[in-house]
């Protein structure tokens, strides 16, 4: 028989595949090493919404292979039905319907019978959220709000504790989420995720990031207090610039004890901008809410002394390339791209708008901080140093 288009993967091959998926391997490196076009390591990744399916195993009650094996031998020494089953230990019933279920003893094939009793043998579970409406309600409720999966577990179980019905967990979500075969949460909500995309990536997938330029008098992060390390006490905040087209940008400003954000419209990257629109944005602080700012080494932050003599706020600056000694802010920037996504023109925000967008981020409860919000957290620790 010709088989025509590209020829499928072998049950071993996407074993590999999802191995070198779950290890963070691009599509492109895992098409060279199974000899693949990428596309049809796409397909076989997207049907699954990315993420990495259980293994079958079959139950030790079902024939397997070898057993079906002794079935067509026993037919062709053209033994009785009960014959058969008692060399195997088996119920004749067993085998009359195995035999009859597969062509009769006249069509019966050991490995065809056990193939298709393998493909048969897929009864998938309705999950969770397909048995609790109400569950799956909540959940869809707070996906519309911006919520992210792992936030609505810990607001399911603080809201909720002597209601073990109204349980989930995020992975839960976010393969209902992705696997649309399920048919419960509708796929427009995936819309509401952080990070827009069509299938779950592994956590091990890496991108090259971009090295920023140089700064004069800059003074390192590693001179930085432990207080700031520590992040025991407000004040202390992480910043950088987001970038749109039509050569926009935003700065952004994230208090390192409390996750707060500000967003910041700025007309233009010269360090005269932005220095002055972070400037006018910190005065509207009380005192205690700036003693410090950590940057990374773009030029933008050049005239940094002009921004310490107006605001008595020092600036720490990132070691090259190291965009992970910022990681509230730059997850905060991954964060904003679901309101200000790449390649669209940011100078189309009003500060009014930009406001508005920090307000969602500011009143969305937190993980990391106990699933309190970030504003809750800041009125905490403004009421706790006054």
């Amino acid at each position: 028989m010709v088989q025509l288009g590209r020829p499928g993967l072998s049950l071993s091959q996407k074993r590999d595949l999802w191995q070198r998926w779950k290890s963070g391997q691009s599509l492109s490196e895992i098409g060279r090493a199974l000899g693949k076009h990428p596309g049809s390591v796409h397909g076989v990744v997207k049907a699954n919404g990315g993420i990495v399916p259980a293994d079958r195993t079959r139950s030790a009650r079902v024939l397997n292979l070898s057993e079906r094996e002794e079935i067509s031998r026993g037919i062709a020494a053209d033994e009785s039905i009960r014959q058969i089953a008692k060399g195997m230990g088996r119920a004749p019933s067993t085998i009359s319907r195995e035999i009859g279920r597969h062509g009769g003893r006249r069509r019966y094939r050991a490995v065809n019978a056990d193939d298709r009793a393998w493909r048969n043998a897929k009864r998938p579970k309705l999950c969770l959220l397909a048995t609790n409406l109400h569950l799956q309600q909540l959940v869809a409720e707070k996906l519309r709000e911006d919520w992210s999966p792992e936030q609505i577990c810990g607001w399911l179980v603080s809201e909720h504790p002597d209601n073990p019905s109204l349980r989930v967990s995020h992975e839960t979500i976010y393969r209902t989420l992705f696997i649309q075969a399920r048919g419960v949460l509708r796929k427009e909500l995936i819309s509401h995720l952080r990070r827009v995309r069509s299938m779950r990536s592994s956590i091990k997938a890496t991108h090259t990031g971009q090295g920023r330029g140089g700064i004069t008098d800059a003074i390192s992060i590693r001179e930085r207090p432990a207080e700031i390390e520590d992040r025991a006490v407000p004040g202390h905040w992480e910043g950088d610039l987001i970038r749109g087209s039509a050569n926009s940008h935003v700065a952004t400003l994230v208090e390192r004890h409390s996750r707060f954000v500000m967003l910041i419209k700025v007309d233009g990257k010269d360090t005269t901008n932005v220095v002055g629109a972070l400037t006018r944005q910190i005065h509207t602080l009380p005192r205690e809410l700036m003693a410090s700012l950590t940057w990374d080494r773009g030029t933008e932050l050049a005239a940094h002394k002009a921004f310490t003599i107006a605001t008595d706020a020092i600036v720490y600056f990132c070691d090259p390339q190291s965009p992970w000694q910022r990681g509230s802010n730059e997850n905060t920037n991954g964060l904003l791209r679901q309101y200000l996504p790449k390649g669209t023109d940011l100078s189309a925000h009003s500060q009014t708008d930009l406001d508005a967008i920090a307000l969602r981020l500011n009143t969305r409860p937190r993980k990391t901080l106990g699933f309190i919000t970030p504003a809750t957290k800041l009125d905490q620790a403004v009421a706790t140093t006054r």
